[in-house]
């Protein structure tokens, strides 16, 4: 047998083997075949809700920027009214020297013609501004407001009371720039002392001797000396 007829006897055997493992690996008959897993399902973006979501963080960030704008705006106004009645307080302040001034004119008789048209437009100015003028005789006494000089007791009064107003008081609302010097006087203190009278000595003091039968306060008619205890 030569080399040629054995080639071509063996391409046979090969092509029948590769049918037959073709043949194996074919699902059996009367079988479905297998199907491919399907893919898992992708969830579609939905652009109605991103941009709901977006809205409210910036719905959040504007609430968060309008609670800082009112709060800077609250603090900056109370600074604002803090300076301000801090330099009214010190303008108000230094007038009142001034105020002591025309008070005294007016008490000597000095305050007439213009002069006293400008001392009252003064004071009516500085009336507007907040200033007060405060104390007057019979007033009772409040040691916040008054500042007491002298001191003296009267029944005609039921409680302290500022009878005599030695330079008046100034504030501003519930500030006080300058307190009232005023001279006090109170009601008497009622006399309390618990000293015994000699009537109200019990009977057993009054009898009660010293040793060796002597009373109490009484000499040795002997010696003429007073007793040794």
């Amino acid at each position: 047998m030569t080399a040629g007829q054995e080639t071509a006897g063996q391409e046979p055997v090969e092509e029948s083997t590769t049918q037959g493992a073709a043949d194996a690996s074919a699902a059996p008959a009367g079988e479905p075949a297998e199907e491919p897993a399907p893919e898992a399902a992708t969830e579609e973006p939905d652009p109605v809700r991103d941009l709901q979501g977006q809205l409210a963080e910036r719905t959040l960030d504007l609430q968060r920027l309008q609670a800082e704008y009112v709060n800077y705006k609250r603090r900056v106004d109370r600074d604002r009214d803090l300076v301000r009645d801090a330099a009214r307080a010190s303008v108000l302040t230094a007038m009142v020297p001034v105020l002591d001034d025309i008070e005294r004119a007016r008490t000597h008789g000095e305050l007439t013609g213009g002069f006293k048209a400008v001392a009252e437009s003064l004071q009516r100015v500085l009336s507007g501004q907040g200033l007060d003028r405060y104390g007057e005789p019979g007033d009772p006494f409040d040691p916040r407001v008054h500042e007491a000089l002298t001191h003296a007791y009267d029944d005609g009064v039921e409680q302290p009371t500022a009878q005599t107003i030695m330079q008046p008081g100034y504030r501003i609302g519930e500030r006080i720039i300058r307190a009232a010097l005023v001279g006090v006087v109170e009601p008497p203190v009622a006399d309390t002392g618990s000293g015994l009278a000699e009537a109200d000595v019990p009977e057993n003091e009054a009898g009660k001797t010293g040793p060796e039968g002597v009373g109490v306060g009484e000499t040795d008619t002997e010696t003429d000396q007073p007793p040794h205890f």
